[in-house]
């Protein structure tokens, strides 16, 4: 593997970056019109719109491309031995409803304006170099986690091509053959992507918590992601009855039961994280039937979403224990009947430690203040980690968190991300002048 020293005076296109950055963010725009935020829906317009630019980009630089069934996007440099196993980077580029213009994008983006960088310098790698454009990675638009990712290795369960989209009640598969992809071979033909051909999968992704902005760092080298459990569709089912005439001793109150159960879980997760247990704990949705509940009722009936998420299996299932210890405790209390629903997740992984340690080296050798930190949301890269392939993940802080329209990134902390990323790449892809 040679020097990386030819590859750092190719510096990466980060003008082309903030071209493809403006249109991704005026395409949301023209797509969605006043809604705040940016869009790019899974299977649908926006995602769609984020696929057609990045390919015209590589198009434009000469590059091979090609699609799988799931039409995840392959946008590859060739190298100078086409046998060899290829150096990959990429990202997803759909997003939340009225999220941030940069989660996702920004590992594809960077992607492109480093190989952009290479050709004007005239530098051509040992083995191919593909930017991997991965299709539906965010589960706010169907309820699972990797879609496409799963699909490139032949992981996605055929019972998976029916689920519906949250907002359009259509299946995966109806979208994705309107999309123009192949769902029926997703199931019957061998994998896109085999573990044995890739020699590293590298991403870069905006943090979306606040630990380097309130650190003052810019870059940070992701140790771990968390797996996560959730329960997406559960219910609490009680009685309704009138809130005057019904004394305490006769009702079956969903609410409260529900309560009793939260307020329970925060004591045990404190009481985990006292024994060393590293998670979080989230009831993100919790609502009564707004067709049926008033203010002048005991409400029988409460839907609610639990998440889970941590780098341990342990940790989760014993934060799972609990809830279902609280669930049967609540029901005998409160006369009530939990219906947790349907139960998924993700598995945790852990990135590669020489790909840790390379990175963290360059940054130091760039200037760029890092840390090492784990990542509490799930991304594409935890999937090629645990098929064994040695991955890596480097955070650029980011202001106001994700998953909102606030979501920021300075270009100058994107262009120093860009530039380790770079370098590791080009030390993994053995780059010759």
């Amino acid at each position: 593997m040679t020097s990386p020293n030819a590859a750092i005076a190719a510096e990466p296109d980060i003008p082309l970056a903030q071209r493809l950055f403006e249109r991704m963010r005026q395409d949301s725009a023209r797509l969605n019109g006043d809604a705040p935020g940016i869009t790019r829906d899974t299977y649908g317009a926006g995602e769609q719109g984020a696929h057609a630019l990045m390919r015209q980009a590589a198009q434009d630089m000469g590059l091979e491309i090609a699609t799988d069934a799931a039409l995840n996007l392959y946008l590859t440099l060739p190298g100078r031995d086409r046998t060899a196993p290829v150096v990959m980077t990429g990202s997803h580029l759909d997003s939340v409803p009225r999220g941030g213009n940069y989660d996702g994008a920004a590992g594809v983006v960077a992607g492109l304006s480093i190989i952009a960088g290479w050709i004007a310098a005239g530098l051509q790698p040992q083995c191919d170099v593909t930017v991997m454009g991965i299709r539906a990675e965010e589960s706010a638009w169907f309820p699972l986690s990797y879609i496409g990712s799963k699909s490139a290795f032949g992981l996605l369960p055929p019972e998976a091509l029916d689920i519906l989209r949250l907002d359009t009640r259509r299946s995966l598969r109806a979208h994705l053959h309107e999309c123009g992809g192949r769902p029926d071979d997703i199931a019957t033909t061998p994998a896109y992507l085999d573990a044995a051909r890739i020699a590293c999968f590298l991403e870069l992704h905006i943090e979306q918590g606040p630990v380097l902005v309130e650190a003052g760092q810019q870059l940070g080298v992701v140790t771990g992601i968390c797996g996560s459990l959730r329960y997406r569709h559960a219910r609490v089912l009680g009685e309704y009855a009138h809130s005057g005439a019904t004394p305490r001793s006769h009702r079956r109150d969903a609410v409260v039961a529900l309560a009793e159960v939260v307020a329970q879980l925060q004591q045990d997760w404190a009481a985990m994280e006292q024994q060393g247990h590293e998670l979080t704990l989230t009831f993100g949705q919790v609502f009564t039937d707004a067709g049926q509940a008033d203010i002048s009722k005991v409400a029988g009936l409460v839907s609610f979403g639990v998440d889970i998420r941590s780098r341990s299996n342990d940790s989760l299932q014993g934060m799972e224990r609990h809830l279902l210890a609280a669930v049967s405790a609540a029901e005998q209390r409160h006369g009530v009947r939990f219906a947790l629903g349907e139960r998924s997740g993700s598995q945790p992984a852990q990135m590669d430690a020489a790909l840790q340690e390379q990175l963290q080296a360059s940054a130091q050798r760039l200037g760029s203040s890092q840390r090492r930190l784990p990542s509490g949301a799930g991304h594409d890269s935890a999937l090629f980690a645990n098929q064994g392939i040695a991955t890596g993940m480097l955070f650029v802080r980011n202001a106001n968190g994700s998953h909102n329209p606030d979501e920021a990134m300075a270009l100058d902390d994107f262009a120093a991300g860009t530039r380790v990323l770079a370098q590791v790449m080009a030390m993994r892809a053995g780059l010759a002048p």
